[in-house]
């Protein structure tokens, strides 16, 4: 988990100096970014076939792939524009909108820990937002808006892993991401990385793919309850990485909103934990 958070935070270097300093657009940025990630996944795309592609909800892969590219886009956007440590902090409100989706389209329980880890969370991202500051820009909102829709995908994907494959709802996602990324890098002039640019975009990609991979493999070794605190250390992975590649240094309304998000995250955790002993008991 910690080798995926590292990973992530060199796919946010990779894209923050592509797009902020060598002006590369943002939804090419986003497309070269995944085209090398499915080129990396191919093998294993050949190797699942035909019959992983097989679906009865192509309506729901459709919509999840519409919430990941929006997702995708305003946090590319986002980083052009506002430095690494401030999206990646917003960016951790995204279990939050999860939270508030699964109570207001599935219909979910929430207890009443999960709704105050919600507002705490919430209340964490306006205290690194500062809207009552001058130095506030509506470009700041992009990493809270890529949190909406990554959240929005998270719960779409919910509902199709109860009823298909996890294979399945991977390869769509693989095989129409790069696509859809592509048709909006048309629009935004389909612009050809070249020299350091290229170098960055192949770099992006192949973090992408390397934390994804370590993700799913500390999942796949430890209980969700054990390694989802490590996740938590992206958000210093991040800070470093931003102050070593840029000097970006975080002000003062950082360290409060982001004590609270994590105060939000281990409340969650908390009440999972307790869920479980209850089981175990009953």
């Amino acid at each position: 988990m910690i080798g995926a958070g590292a990973s992530f935070a060199l796919v946010n270097v990779c894209l923050q100096a592509a797009t902020m300093q060598l002006g590369l657009p943002a939804a090419s940025a986003a497309f070269w970014q995944y085209l090398v990630a499915l080129l990396f996944a191919l093998p294993w795309i050949l190797r699942r076939g035909r019959a992983a592609l097989v679906t009865r909800q192509p309506k729901l892969h459709a919509l999840r792939i519409l919430l990941a590219v929006g997702g995708v886009q305003a946090w590319v956007f986002g980083l052009a524009h506002v430095p690494i440590w401030q999206a990646v902090a917003l960016i951790m409100t995204s279990p939050f909108f999860v939270i508030l989706g699964a109570r207001i389209f599935l219909k979910e329980q929430v207890g009443p820990l999960r709704w105050m880890a919600t507002l705490l969370g919430f209340a964490g991202g306006m205290v690194i937002l500062a809207p009552w500051s001058e130095r506030f820009e509506l470009a700041a909102l992009l990493p809270v808006l890529a949190a909406a829709l990554w959240g929005g995908a998270s719960l779409v994907t919910k509902r199709l892993t109860g009823a298909e494959s996890a294979d399945t709802v991977t390869l769509y996602l693989l095989l129409l991401l790069t696509p859809v990324n592509g048709a909006l890098a048309l629009i935004d002039g389909a612009v050809v990385p070249t020299g350091l640019s290229l170098y960055l975009a192949l770099g992006a990609g192949l973090f992408t793919v390397a934390a994804n991979y370590l993700l799913t493999l500390a999942y796949s070794r430890a209980d969700a309850a054990f390694v989802q605190p490590f996740d938590h250390l992206k958000l210093p992975l991040n800070i470093l990485t931003g102050w070593l590649a840029f000097g970006f240094i975080p002000d003062g309304y950082l360290w409060p909103g982001a004590a609270l998000i994590l105060a939000g995250s281990f409340l969650v955790l908390m009440e999972d934990h307790l869920a479980r002993r209850q089981m175990a008991v009953g």
